[in-house]
């Protein structure tokens, strides 16, 4: 990327902290790093010469560049650290294990110590943190040392052996740092007590502590001691300044995915998603859909594209965090909307980003880098055409998507573009007639043949360019059909990777990746979200309506509403598949529910005889 490329994305980074991601053509991670203002830390790379040769050679090799905003500059230190541990970008340094941040952990045990660590054992044990300098936790372990008594031995506290008096005390509570529990001079449950209040200081809830010590520092005040009053001054300072809790690092949130969605007066939807894994957030992106007010509400657009960003990041989170109350499709997704705590800062926090990209969207508009002109549009299909090495100009372009959002109902959409804009009256969608469950591939095939084929027989004009939405496997597919017809050669066929915007040429080992921002690429981008827009609309009216044709009404003797009442309960056909004949009876009844229950099981034998 030069700098005069650069400079044409520089006002779409926000001056906020966070972290940016550099990648090459290939579209392979070079590089992460975190920033107070990102802005002035991304064009710091380009705006001067380099006198390193390391970070001179990084910037040559930069094609496109990524960033995630946080709230704070500790945040974007801790996910610096996760995303280089996930990913490990070749120009990042590698962040041994001895450079872990550390964290405060509660040992699993009788009367648990309360000390710092490194490593993270599975052990039982409350880990709090991660914490971005050693030199802070020290100093809370102090406060907290000096405010609360515990015990720093390592001895084991446990009934019986405090019971036989097998241990005394030591000079710890004679200085009144402990209180002898050893001795059995303080129960577990006034211990437990103290460990509450370490908690709410490393969790920043600190104002009981506060209001304690503003509490001693005026008695000592009053008692002209003046020293000691400032001691205290210092530390309640450092408690009001101290940020322990981190939004994009926190262990105990485990695996689970988070999305939210905002409107713009256009009808356009913004949903961003970010993937968590092991409580550090490893993957965030923000996507527009365009919707209309009076087919889909927000919660049913965020429930299609949550299943489809779900799908195409391989998420196997079982807890997702949303805005509102959403249908899933998988019977054990638990739906989380926060209202306190870690996972609404979370939630906070991806909306933070989808404000952003939002506004940046608006923006472009305002600039008119979205221009629809003739004049514009031809010079964006040159570059097209010059990018992919077409033969013609591709003014007539269609893009094809499989949409199987909810499992049991496959449908499939295909956009057109004429001059570089849609062509809305164009626009086709498909019911899966020969397929059998969910493949994509055999979809693609099947709905591409029926595509082609009535062009054929009608004898239409073909377009220019074909983009398969979902990379390799569908452009195989596709492909297959288009030699069915006879139609090879007479059109180009490309593959569009979904996670990556690569595009796959038949035959080819290695992807193409058009520039970053360029104007050809935002074609690109515009063209497959406007498919899976299209998609998911097709799909919500013709849910709506219950015109699906699912696997269950096929079944002799269950008709249209027994099925419909089972996927109501249960989303999907495949989740209906791993009931037991008592789980379906109380839905459908019992005589029902046997039939439904050995069309199902019907090649098991009778190793797999239902349960009474």
């Amino acid at each position: 990327m030069t700098r005069e490329e650069f400079g044409k994305i520089v006002r779409s980074i926000p001056r906020q902290p966070g972290c940016y991601k550099y990648y090459d053509v290939k579209n392979e991670l070079l590089y992460v790093g975190k920033a107070k203002d990102l802005r002035k830390r991304v064009s710091s790379y380009f705006n001067k010469t380099q006198d390193n040769y390391k970070t001179a050679r990084l910037v040559t090799l930069i094609d496109s560049i990524d960033f995630t905003v946080t709230n704070t500059e500790h945040d974007a230190f801790l996910l610096e650290n996760s995303l280089i541990k996930h990913y490990q970008p070749r120009f990042n340094i590698e962040l041994k294990d001895d450079k872990s941040y550390p964290y405060i952990v509660i040992k699993k045990e009788n009367y648990p110590r309360v000390f710092l660590t490194r490593r993270l054992i599975r052990d039982g044990s409350e880990y709090l943190g991660p914490f971005t300098g050693v030199g802070r936790v020290k100093e809370l372990l102090a406060l907290i040392k000096q405010n609360i008594p515990l015990r720093t031995c390592n001895l084991n506290l446990s009934p019986h052996n405090v019971a036989k008096g097998k241990y005394k005390v030591c000079l710890e509570y004679h200085l009144g740092n402990c209180k002898g529990p050893c001795e059995g001079l303080q129960t577990e449950e006034d211990y437990r007590t103290n460990l509450q209040q370490v908690r709410h200081i490393l969790k920043g809830n600190t104002g009981e502590v506060i209001r304690h010590l503003k509490s001693e520092m005026m008695q000592l005040a009053m008692d002209m001691k003046f020293e000691k009053a400032e001691i205290l001054r210092q530390k309640i300072e450092s408690l009001q300044n101290y940020q322990s809790k981190s939004t994009v690092a926190n262990p105990h949130l485990g695996n689970l995915d988070v999305a939210c969605l905002l409107r713009d007066e256009k009808n356009n939807a913004f949903v961003n998603y970010m993937m968590v894994s092991s409580g550090n957030i490893i993957y965030a992106k923000t996507i527009q859909v365009e919707i209309k007010v009076d087919e889909e509400d927000d919660a049913d657009v965020l429930s299609l594209v949550l299943a489809q960003m779900r799908d195409t990041f391989s998420s196997n989170a079982k807890e997702v965090i949303v805005p509102m109350e959403i249908q899933v499709t998988e019977a054990d997704m638990k739906v989380t909307v926060p209202k306190l705590g870690d996972k609404k800062k979370l939630l906070e926090l991806s909306i933070k980003n989808a404000e952003i990209f939002r506004d940046e969207v608006r923006r472009r508009d305002t600039l008119l880098l979205n221009d629809e002109s003739k004049q514009n549009n031809i010079a964006v299909l040159e570059e097209l055409q010059d990018a992919l090495h077409l033969a013609d100009l591709p003014v007539h372009i269609e893009c094809f998507d499989n949409s199987n959002f909810q499992g049991a109902y496959p449908v499939s959409a295909m956009v057109c573009f004429k001059n570089g804009v849609p062509s809305k009256k164009d626009y086709r969608h498909f019911h899966i007639k020969t397929v059998e469950g969910i493949n994509d591939f055999a979809s693609m095939s099947e709905v591409v043949y029926r595509r082609y084929k009535r062009v054929v027989e009608e004898e239409s004009p073909l377009p220019q360019l074909v983009i398969i939405d979902g990379g390799k496997g569908q452009l195989g597919a596709a492909l297959e059909s288009i030699e069915r017809l006879g139609l090879t050669g007479r059109m180009t066929i490309v593959g569009l990777a979904k996670r990556e915007e690569s595009i796959f040429f038949p035959g080819d080992s290695e992807p193409l990746q058009l520039p970053y921002d360029s104007p050809a690429h935002l074609l690109v981008r515009r063209i497959r979200d406007e498919v899976h827009r299209f998609g998911i609309t097709f799909h919500r009216q013709t849910r709506s309506k219950g015109t699906f044709k699912n696997e269950l009404e096929g079944i002799p003797g269950i008709g249209e509403k027994t099925a419909t009442e089972l996927l109501q309960r249960f989303r999907s056909v495949k989740n209906i598949k791993t009931l037991t004949e008592r789980e379906l009876t109380g839905v459908i009844g019992l005589s029902k529910a046997r039939i439904v229950w050995a069309y199902f099981h019907a090649n098991e034998g009778d190793a797999s005889a239902p349960d009474a």
